[in-house]
This record gives structure tokens, C-alpha cells and sequence, in this order.
């Protein structure tokens, strides 16, 4: 697979893919995101980091409908979670109302909301764009 860094005029697909899927994209194009288009062949799908430091958010992973359930979704991860090292990442947190099993077996593990570091804590994706029952999960790289 290969990651291309998404320029800012391909977060409309990105935007569309997400809505689709019924995941937040109003904050898109804020600052203090990096989002990545995933393909093997053809488009597999897109994810991103957000924010800065040793602590980031995993946001808006997303595998197109017809790449679905074929596993791409582990190696797309995968594939994010080795940008985010070679950033100097240490530890990926996300929220996810839907898919906390799949990431759970990817080796995220549930965390308190309220430990979460404050930068982490701030972003648009805990104060708004998440409900406050989305499950909260943590991988050390």
C-alpha cells in the first residue's frame, strides 16, 4: 500500500467517504491535521493524524465501500501507525461510536476520557464532534 499525503483539495472526497459512513468532517480542514490517501492499485481509503507532539488523534479512518471487508482496513492502520512513528508519535488516541472492537483487536486499549492529555482533550473530536459515549482508546507505538 501506498500513503500520499491528501492535498486540500481532496479532503472533499475524503469529506464525502466520511459523511457517507456517518463520521465527522466538519473539521476537515483545520489546522493540525494530516490526512492520508491509501492505495493499492486503486483508492483503498484515507486516515489522519491530528494535533502535535508525542500524543496525536487517529481520525477519519475509512476504507471505500467496494474495498470493504477484505482487510485493508487492518493494513491501512498499520500503515498509519508507522507515519505516526516515523513523526516521533508515541501513543494514538481516538474516539469511535461504532468500531471500538476492530480497533481493540488491533491492540487499542479503552481509557478514561477524563486522563486523556489535555491537548488530546481539547480537540474539536472530544469537545464536539463526538458524543460523549464514544468509547476512548490508546496505543503506545
Amino acid at each position: 500500500m501506498v500513503a500520499t499525503v491528501l492535498e486540500p483539495a481532496g479532503l472533499a472526497g475524503l469529506a464525502q467517504l466520511l459523511d457517507a459512513a456517518n463520521l465527522p468532517s466538519a473539521d476537515l480542514a483545520d489546522p493540525g491535521r494530516l490526512f492520508f490517501r491509501i492505495e493499492a492499485g486503486s483508492l483503498v481509503g484515507f486516515g489522519g493524524l491530528e494535533g502535535a507532539g508525542a500524543d496525536r488523534l487517529l481520525r477519519s479512518i475509512v476504507v471505500v465501500p467496494d474495498r470493504r471487508r477484505l482487510g485493508l482496513g487492518r493494513v491501512l492502520v498499520a500503515d498509519l501507525e508507522r507515519q505516526a512513528h516515523d513523526l516521533g508519535v508515541e501513543r494514538l488516541h481516538l474516539l469511535t461510536t461504532t468500531a471500538a472492537p476492530f480497533f481493540r483487536a488491533l491492540g487499542y486499549a479503552d481509557a478514561d476520557r477524563g486522563a486523556a492529555p489535555p491537548a488530546i482533550a481539547a480537540s474539536r473530536e472530544f469537545t464536539a464532534l463526538c458524543p460523549a459515549s464514544a468509547a476512548y482508546l490508546v496505543k503506545a507505538l
